[in-house]
């Protein structure tokens, strides 16, 4: 048997651009789906920024994306492969010499995995659905995004939305088993998660011992990273890692000790 080769997987995770009711409360009073906001023109703005900004800022490129269903986050994504591809075509791999992934193209699938926490606090009470009847068109919301970065054999860690009433802490465990489950799922791939603060705030409280204390800006994100130990092609993933590189943009803390 030969020895494990090993190489690395980049993970990142990112919040969504800013939404639109939040620059305008009185959207939601006409709105069809109140409890689903677009972007805010700052928002796409943003989120191109952040685009331009990781193309300068990650040393690998990006292999795919998973978003979440709401529409905020679709069109975070829709304004970060506008950046994106610079990067596939710029830099290689460093996933293993032996790995040759076509880095022209990103792909894009949808996770409900990713979701907003399904309760009445997450989801504004004052447009949170009584019944709790929430569903997404995902038709429509792949239409969103380039025909060619659609992935539409990825089978999904979740099939199904959360049940309304999901606690945070139901919330949390489902955040990570998305991101870990479709990390372990690609492993010679790096990975953008496109989800909600709280996704983001599972992330840093699992890391690091003040990421409970973390104030979250739109589109702020983090970087994580594990070995891959290729042993006869087979791919075994190690723990993510803080390194002293671990990188994180739009994320400051705020101390236990502050009133």
């Amino acid at each position: 048997m030969s020895c494990a080769s090993i190489s690395h997987q980049n993970i990142v995770i990112m919040r969504h651009g800013e939404r639109l009711d939040n620059i305008d409360p009185s959207w939601a009073s006409t709105a069809s789906r109140p409890w689903d906001p677009p972007l805010a023109q700052a928002g796409h703005i943003r989120a191109f920024q952040m685009g331009r900004g990781i193309q300068q800022s990650l040393k690998y490129p990006i292999h795919r994306v998973f978003v979440s269903p709401f529409l905020r986050c679709v069109q975070t994504v829709v304004e970060l492969i506008a950046a994106l591809p610079t990067i596939n075509n710029d830099l290689g791999t460093n996933i293993g010499e032996d790995n040759f992934i076509d880095n022209s193209k990103v792909k894009v699938s949808i996770e409900y995995g990713l979701c907003e926490v399904f309760n009445n606090v997450a989801i504004r009470p004052n447009v949170a659905p009584k019944d709790g009847n929430i569903s997404f068109d995902v038709s429509e919301l792949e239409a969103l995004l380039p025909t060619e970065t659609m992935d539409y054999n990825v089978q999904k860690v979740y099939n199904e939305l959360p049940q309304w009433g999901e606690s945070f802490l139901q919330a949390r465990a489902r955040y990570q088993k998305t991101i870990k489950e479709l990390a372990d799922k690609y492993p010679t791939e790096n990975l953008l998660f496109l989800t909600h603060g709280e996704g983001l705030q599972t992330v840093l409280s699992s890391t690091r011992k003040d990421g409970a204390n973390a104030k979250l800006q739109y589109c702020a994100y983090v970087e994580l990273r594990r070995p891959i130990f290729n042993k006869d092609q087979l791919f075994d993933g190690g723990e993510f890692n803080v390194l002293p590189h671990y990188s994180q943009t739009g994320v400051s803390y705020i101390s236990s000790n502050d009133p």
